[in-house]
Parts: structure tokens; C-alpha cells; sequence
């Protein structure tokens, strides 16, 4: 079967099977190469498409750098599991609401095993629970104050 990559649209390269395609394109300079990363991490190992979404998570375009990052949470939901450098990676883009990785970081921390995360993200796995329930309260808390508003304020 002949397979037929159009870099320039990223139309099929959620197909690609191809680490030295990628490679390849890589080399040339092509466009969607974060797509492309996103087929590596729904059709290669885990340990041949690794290197390449490191290297996608570098790309100078922020749309294809986002892609990448949904390489590595696609990595993650499948595999249950990253690899070494790809935890460094997210460690690096630094796991925060603003971050262009988010979305990856919680796709690893839903679909990876505590047991298997290294510290730093256990510990933002701790931070982030402690602060989605505080956040929480507050909102409910808020919600109460201004329905005790309301009543106080209509009669």
C-alpha cells in the first residue's frame, strides 16, 4: 500500500507509522510535524516515537510545539507510561494552567500509575488536588454569600 504524506496540509499524518519518516521529514524542514508526532504516538512504541515528540516539543511554530504536547499526553492514554525524557520535557514546559502543556500533564497523571510517576509530578499531582478542592470551597462558598445576598437584599 502506497502511503502519501502531504506535509504541507498535515492531511494523513495521523497515520504516520514512520519514525525515519518523520526523521526525514524533520531533516527537510517540513511543516506539521507536531501532527505528524501525534501519529508517532498512536502508531509506534513508545521507545521509537519518544525522541521524536521530544524534538516536536521544541518546534519554533506554537501550533505544532501544542500538537507535540498532545503527542505526549496521546503517549501517555496509551502506553500508561513515558519515557524518562518525556517527563523531563513536561517538567521543563512546567506543568501550570498556562502552560502549553497541561493537557499533556494531565493526561499523565490520569492514565499513568502514581506508582510509576517520577516525584516532581507526584508532588504537583498532591499540589493540584489540594488546589482544585480549596478552589472548590471557595466557589461554593461565594455561591452561598450571594444567595444569603439575594434573600437579605429581596426580603
Amino acid at each position: 500500500m502506497t502511503r502519501s504524506w502531504d506535509w504541507a496540509t498535515g492531511e494523513g499524518l495521523l497515520g504516520l507509522d514512520s519514525p525515519e519518516e518523520w526523521d526525514a521529514a524533520f531533516e527537510r524542514g517540513e511543516r506539521s510535524l507536531g501532527t505528524a508526532a501525534i501519529g508517532l504516538a498512536f502508531n509506534c512504541p513508545l521507545e521509537d516515537a519518544s525522541p521524536r515528540l521530544v524534538r516536536a516539543t521544541q518546534l519554533p511554530d506554537t501550533d505544532q510545539r501544542g500538537f507535540a504536547f498532545t503527542a505526549v499526553g496521546t503517549a501517555a492514554r496509551l502506553n500508561g507510561a513515558l519515557t524518562p525524557e518525556l517527563y523531563e520535557v513536561l517538567r521543563a514546559a512546567g506543568p501550570g494552567r498556562k502552560s502549553i502543556a497541561v493537557n499533556a500533564v494531565d493526561d499523565t497523571l490520569t492514565f499513568v500509575p502514581s506508582r510509576d510517576l517520577p516525584p516532581w509530578l507526584k508532588r504537583w499531582a498532591v499540589y493540584v488536588t489540594v488546589r482544585d478542592k480549596l478552589e472548590g470551597w471557595w466557589l461554593r462558598g461565594e455561591d452561598a454569600a450571594r444567595r444569603v445576598w439575594q434573600v437579605v437584599r429581596c426580603g
